[in-house]
């Protein structure tokens, strides 16, 4: 009986943009959480004893800013060494040749297999047999699985790939292949990488993404680490899930319907941010809190909307002994007044409402707002004019998810006889 461990997208001093935008944000522990989940990946191979490391691709996060990145894995990679464990590894699209411009001597134990054509590393002590290939360019678009040689004979036979499988939300389509094709090779394992949500495609054979070792933001939810694959007789006989990362991001969503008031809803979310943290142990959990649903507490949130937000900051402090950040809270709560039955009423605030609920079918006031919204675009920071956070004004459904918003913030404080210019 042997183990070893199948880890994939390390990513490793990945940049993460945009935190001094988050008011105290844990800048320092978030920037060493890629590092510290790689020490931890390390640890549990030594404690585990186990034969040997698969790293499925995209170790870095493109070329280095200096050296210090390739030293620092060069370093880890050493601790394996001196642990007598080999580590094999494949390049993917971030740490591909065409990307990568700095190069550092890694350990003797460390094999990196070829990017020109599929390549087979044959452990004859464990019978075991390594295909695989690496990238060359950052964009592959063809199935190079296609080309991997077929099982050998008397071996264990695992497959290292770089691949969006079948392709994924969010993922490039690189590599693309299919669980059909996969285990039409007769391979035992197969070790992906690429995809950053584990996820287990088949278990006959085993096709496993692994997911990253460290979620990087909030779209990258739950505990992520690596797979301890236990082979005895030849045969996979288990894959464990074992989390190494530090920082553990949340999506808490809280349920505000029927609080009266303020103190109401910032109680709810202190329960459910202890419960979130009993539930899923790290050493910092990020979280997003979102707050929804039809109460009487809606006006006095919207009144006061950054006196509740950093009530809600200081509860998860205190409830997480400082174990928890909140990385962002929404306000998505709506009155309790039927805006239909006002909206079918005669007077100001029945024309106004439906002047709202117009606006997003009418395409010259949709025109004559574009402008508007170009000159706000313009103002925003850059990352919320790309990547994961973007604000897309041009999408009509996002239009109408803001108008809707206005509709819940206006009408309860013009009702409330508030000033609204």
């Amino acid at each position: 009986m042997f183990k070893f461990i199948h880890a994939a997208d390390v990513h490793l001093d990945s940049p993460l943009r945009g935190l001094f935008r988050y008011e105290g944000a844990p800048v320092d522990e978030l920037r060493a959480a890629t590092r510290q989940a790689l020490e931890r990946l390390i640890r549990l191979a030594t404690e585990e004893e186990v034969a040997f490391v698969l790293l499925a691709g995209d170790i870095y996060d493109g070329d280095w800013k200096d050296y210090n990145t390739g030293l620092f894995f060069a370093s880890q990679m050493s601790k394996l060494s001196i642990a007598g464990i080999r580590v094999f590894l494949i390049s993917g699209n971030h740490d591909a040749q065409s990307q990568i411009t700095k190069t550092i001597r890694l350990p003797e134990n460390v094999r990196a297999l070829s990017t020109r054509a599929p390549e087979t590393i044959l452990l004859e002590e464990l019978g075991v047999a390594i295909h695989g290939r690496g990238f060359a360019r950052r964009a592959v678009t063809e199935d190079i699985s296609a080309s991997y040689p077929g099982a050998r004979a008397g071996c264990l036979n695992i497959g290292m790939l770089h691949t969006s499988a079948n392709g994924r939300e969010g993922h490039e389509p690189y590599a693309p292949c299919t669980v059909a094709g996969l285990a039409a090779k007769g391979y035992d394992y197969w070790a992906l990488g690429h995809v950053h949500k584990r996820e287990v495609l088949s278990e006959d054979p085993w096709i496993v993404f692994p997911g990253n070792i460290q979620g990087r933001y909030i779209r990258e939810q739950g505990a992520k680490g690596c797979s301890l694959v236990t082979v005895e007789d030849g045969a996979v006989r288990s894959v464990e899930h074992r989390a190494v990362d530090v920082v553990r991001w949340h999506h808490v969503q809280v349920d505000a319907t029927d609080a009266d008031d303020g103190d109401e809803i910032v109680e709810r979310v202190g329960q459910a941010i202890q419960q979130k943290i009993e539930k899923d142990n790290a050493v910092l959990h990020a979280a997003r809190v979102t707050v929804s649903g039809r109460c009487g507490a809606h006006a006095e949130l919207q009144a006061k909307t950054d006196h509740w937000i950093n009530q809600i900051r200081a509860v998860a402090t205190d409830v997480s002994n400082g174990e928890a950040w909140i990385e962002k809270v929404r306000i998505q709560t709506r009155a309790k007044t039927d805006l239909e039955n006002i909206r079918a009423r005669e007077d100001a605030v029945s024309s106004l409402l439906k002047s709202i609920a117009s606006l997003d079918s009418i395409q010259e006031a949709m025109e004559a707002l574009n402008s508007e919204f170009a000159s706000l675009r313009r103002k925003l920071p850059a990352e919320l004019q790309s990547g994961n956070e973007v604000l897309d004004l041009d999408s009509p459904a996002r239009r109408e998810e803001l108008l809707a918003e206005v509709q819940q913030i206006l009408i309860p404080r013009l009702l409330a006889g508030e000033d609204v210019s």
